[in-house]
């Protein structure tokens, strides 16, 4: 069990590593540096120069995008989104091939060596799982399900780069990658030794923050979004100045963040077991502000971006963890 819980706990660091080059790469829109998935230029190592492509490889990957992006298409249109199909197939922009840099190329190419590192990782603690199965079943289960949808991530991944970082597609990968989270967080969870914290009142001040959280960071997708709208023709300067509601939607409800945590710190702070847990909310919520705050007032510092989004999950995945050691009983009275 605790060679188990080392791997899913190893794994589960992994994930955050590659959540935060996932902030590099957004942060320094490096998402299109290799135009195409598997394969970067059509090659497993990619090049460092434009003098090893050919003349007219814009063509050339703007085509095959245009290929998968029509796959795409089909898929949504099978599940009745048929407008999102029609807006991906009849948006030039969508097969805008930026020029070759090779910073960029490498950038995404460490985090797509990343991304296949954790599948391999998530594959293990699946291997190893199966000798559970007929003791905790549910590790089997779990690790199955987790091992899915890391594939269905690699598979909605090629299609973020075919459709040239169509947004909805990057909020979808975001939101998969918390999914992912949460259930390695069970695994190290439940495989650890577990002392339960009880407070009834406690647990759904926690549950309300998780779900105040949660959407804290589909607000801020939509603001990296329009910032990636407002970046094609302003200078960083004049980003936060050129913002629309969804940057104010955004500064606002971290204030309605901040009163939840405060609330649950205070309801949990007599509480035993929950002084470690409530310490590290209160750290984490103060860097994911500080560093937003940060990030509105000194011209949106691309270093600051994936430090930003980096807090933000850390926090989601320590409220689950919180979570999953609280019980919905009153605590004991105190001597």
């Amino acid at each position: 069990m605790r060679s188990f819980r080392r791997l899913t706990l190893s794994t589960l660091i992994a994930v955050y590593v590659l959540i935060l080059v996932g902030g590099i790469v957004r942060s320094t829109g490096s998402g299109m540096g290799c135009p195409d998935w598997p394969k970067c230029f059509g090659n497993w190592v990619p090049p460092t120069s434009v003098s090893q492509l050919p003349q007219d490889y814009k063509e050339i990957y703007a085509a095959h995008r245009e290929k998968k992006n029509k796959r795409f298409a089909k898929y949504l249109s099978a599940v009745g989104m048929d407008d999102t199909a029609a807006g991906i197939l009849n948006d030039p922009g969508v097969l805008h091939e930026n020029d070759f840099n090779p910073v960029k190329t490498w950038i995404e190419y460490v985090n797509r060596i990343v991304g296949v590192i954790i599948g391999f990782l998530i594959f293990a603690v699946f291997v190893v799982s199966l000798g559970y199965w007929k003791s905790e079943r549910r590790f089997t289960v779990v690790a199955f399900i987790t091992f899915v949808l890391v594939g269905f991530q690699g598979w909605l991944g090629s299609f973020v780069v075919s459709s040239n970082l169509t947004p909805w597609t990057i909020t979808v990968h975001m939101f998969l990658a918390l999914l992912i989270v949460a259930l390695l967080v069970y695994l190290v969870d439940q495989s650890s030794y577990r002392p339960e914290i009880n407070s009834s009142i406690g647990f759904w001040w926690l549950v309300a923050s998780m779900a105040v959280l949660l959407v804290q960071i589909l607000l801020g997708t939509q603001v990296r979004e329009a910032i990636d709208r407002v970046a094609q023709g302003v200078a960083r300067e004049a980003w936060i100045a050129n913002l629309g509601g969804e940057f104010i939607i955004h500064r606002s409800f971290s204030w309605i963040v901040l009163i939840m945590h405060v609330g649950l710190i205070l309801r949990l702070r007599k509480t035993e077991g929950a002084k470690t847990f409530t310490l590290a909310l209160i750290l984490l919520i103060l860097g994911t502000i500080l560093t937003g705050l940060s990030m509105a007032y000194f011209a949106v510092p691309p270093f600051l971006q994936p430090v930003h989004l980096l807090f933000a999950t850390v926090t989601f995945g320590t409220q689950f963890l919180f979570l999953l050691k609280m019980n919905r009983k009153e605590e004991p009275a105190l001597a």
